[in-house]
């Protein structure tokens, strides 16, 4: 950073301060009270950081000014309460407290070096980049229909909930969507995972890919009629079976005979499951079936089942083919993350930023 910048950087301080503040109070204590009680509203965290910021400014970020408010607009009540509840003594709270609140703080500060990357007129622009209006209204229209119900009132009582008039709140709307965007565009292509480095990556972590023993059922399922018998139900049963031995597919017996109503249409088909997660009236026979069987009739108090094994898996690790995807998306993620974070530590480096 040069000298010019470093005095441009501490005079705009010194204004902020001296307009905005007024002159800085020294030796403010950086160590955070645990609430007396649960976390209720945003004015409760505000109480709990003024004590650190004495200013209510947290932050300048190339002449953005970054506030206590800002930072309460962030940090929920139930954040709060959450970490509160998972600390074991004050001073892992003032541990946790502080590191989400330098979570959000960092957070704001990128979103405006973000930003101002955005508006910055690079070669080749004749002017300065701007988000088209309609997609800024199309963005509050949603906020207040899917958030609000349509309720107009109640969207612009939020408004005004978070200490902005309407010009200002669709500002910020605007930088969301310059945020979202210009952090999009970092994102790596999926072409540059390379067979090799799946492979890599599949040999290197083998216990990610370990599975239980498993199966994918379609399930068939009776109800007791009224003074029927365990027998007489398991009878019912085994003539469905009989059927499917037949040759009738498993599903549309399911289709015609089955009465649970959540799974029928899909022909009885559940989810994958562990076998050792399966309730134990269900565990044993589930472990003895082979793909394409189906189970002898299992009654469970007024219920009667079958079981048809529609795949298995063994335990073990999983073949590459069966997780190549997986790894490939796994990647993508880890690629696009560091290139994010390359990006955003260019930023900071070249940027003005003070943090209080």
């Amino acid at each position: 950073m040069t000298l010019r910048r470093l005095t441009l950087g501490a005079a705009l301080c010194a204004l902020v301060f001296q307009s905005l503040l007024g002159a800085v109070s020294p030796g403010a204590p950086a160590s955070i009270a645990a609430p007396a009680g649960p976390v209720a509203s945003p004015d409760d965290i505000a109480e709990l950081l003024r004590p650190r910021y004495v200013n209510g400014v947290v932050a300048i970020a190339e002449g953005k000014v970054i506030t206590v408010k800002d930072v309460v607009q962030e940090l929920t009540p139930q954040q709060v309460n959450g970490i509160r509840a998972g600390s074991r003594n004050q001073a892992e709270y003032e541990k946790n407290f502080a590191a989400a609140q330098e979570t959000i703080i960092q957070n704001l500060i990128d979103r405006e070096l973000v930003i101002k990357e955005f508006r910055k007129v690079k070669s080749g622009m004749k002017e300065v980049r701007r988000i088209p209006d309609n997609y800024i209204d199309q963005e509050i229209a949603s906020q207040e229909h899917d958030d609000f119900g349509d309720d107009r009132p109640k969207f612009l009582a939020y408004i005004q909930s978070l200490g902005m008039t309407r010009n200002e709140y669709r500002k910020k709307i605007e930088e969301d969507i310059i945020f979202r965007y210009m952090l999009g565009q970092q994102r790596q292509s999926q072409s540059i995972v390379s067979p090799v480095r799946i492979e890599t990556f599949y040999k290197e972590n083998n216990e990610k890919f370990m599975q239980s023993e498993a199966i994918q059922m379609r399930l068939l399922q009776l109800k007791r009629t009224a003074g029927e018998t365990d027998e007489q139900l398991r009878g019912r049963l085994s003539d469905i079976a009989a059927k499917f031995k037949a040759g009738t597919k498993f599903e549309e017996l399911v289709r015609s005979y089955s009465e649970d109503t959540t799974y029928r249409t899909k022909g009885g088909l559940q989810p994958e499951r562990n076998i050792s997660e399966l309730s134990s009236d269900f565990e044993k026979t589930a472990s003895d079936l082979k793909k394409g069987e189906c189970s002898a009739p299992i009654i469970v108090a007024d219920y009667g089942f079958l079981i048809y094994a529609e795949d298995r898996k063994s335990a073990g690790l999983q073949p590459l083919t069966e997780v190549h995807d997986q790894i490939e998306r796994m990647l993508n993620q880890q690629f696009s993350v560091q290139a994010r974070e390359r990006w955003l530590e260019r930023l900071r480096r070249d940027a003005f930023i003070v943090r209080f």
